[in-house]
């Protein structure tokens, strides 16, 4: 069962160009019956090993010259998403399971909102003075830190539209860069949560989340290959339903 719904998690990212994170965290509370606080740590450790795994061939369609000249939009928003991610691991194992679960439904929502918009208009950058902008990618770092901590997700599927918009680059080099900005971001939030008692369920849990994070990797080369196939127009929309439905379950744990 890991390793199946792990794949069908990797082929739902995957047709849309991200890991699928936010769909497996639902499954592991649902499903699988985790408590919230040990559901989010366990999609944080998988998503790791997926955004690791997609590292190199991400980097490989965008040559280091380009990375490189480009690095300060990565550095500015690892400014404010750093302490994004300290931040929300901190308040994750502080909240009540019963609050967990609410803030947990709130951003379900929240990500199905961003899907829709992020594949239904066209984005442009927003062009704003350097001094202006600079503030804007530590307060968006800070506000998406937060919220990947929280959901135990990479962070994506909100970092790649801001960085269209803030710094203009085009989708396929913010796709590269969202993987730098999210891989660090990821290890502190990961860092602050082994630092509390509810990590043991990684340890507890290994073969399942090995598994599991082995089913999303295939799941999501899979997908990669369906991207396009399925029109953005029905597949997305689908999409956006099966968060809000599962935001709506997640709501009602106590």
């Amino acid at each position: 069962m890991a390793l199946g719904a792990g794949a069908m998690v990797g082929l739902l990212g995957g047709m849309i160009g991200l890991g699928g994170a936010e769909f497996r965290l639902p499954l592991l509370i649902g499903t699988f019956g985790f408590a919230a606080l040990s559901a989010v740590i366990l999609n944080k450790a998988m998503s790791l090993v997926v955004v690791v795994t997609a590292l190199p061939a991400r980097l490989a369609a965008v040559s280091f010259g380009d990375l490189g000249a480009h690095w300060t939009i990565a550095v500015n928003l690892l400014a404010g998403s750093l302490l994004g991610a300290w931040a929300g691991a901190s308040w994750a194992v502080r909240m009540r399971s019963a609050s967990l679960y609410k803030v947990l439904a709130v951003l379900m929502v929240a990500m199905a909102a961003a899907l829709v918009v992020t594949h239904s208009t066209a984005l442009g950058s927003l062009e704003l003075p350097g001094s202006v902008q600079v503030v804007a990618g530590v307060v968006a770092g800070f506000g998406i830190g937060v919220v990947a901590a929280i959901m135990g997700v990479a962070g994506g599927e909100l970092l790649i539209p801001t960085i269209v918009l803030l710094f203009g680059a085009d989708i396929k080099l913010a796709g590269s860069l969202s993987l730098l900005v999210s891989l660090p971001t990821m290890l502190v939030a990961f860092a602050r949560y082994s630092r509390d008692g509810s990590f043991t369920v990684v340890r507890a849990n290994l073969r399942f989340a090995a598994l599991m994070a082995t089913g999303s990797i295939a799941g999501a080369l899979l997908g990669g290959l369906f991207l396009g196939v399925i029109p953005d127009l029905v597949l997305i929309p689908a999409l956006a339903v099966i968060l809000l439905v599962s935001a709506a379950k997640v709501a009602r744990h106590d």
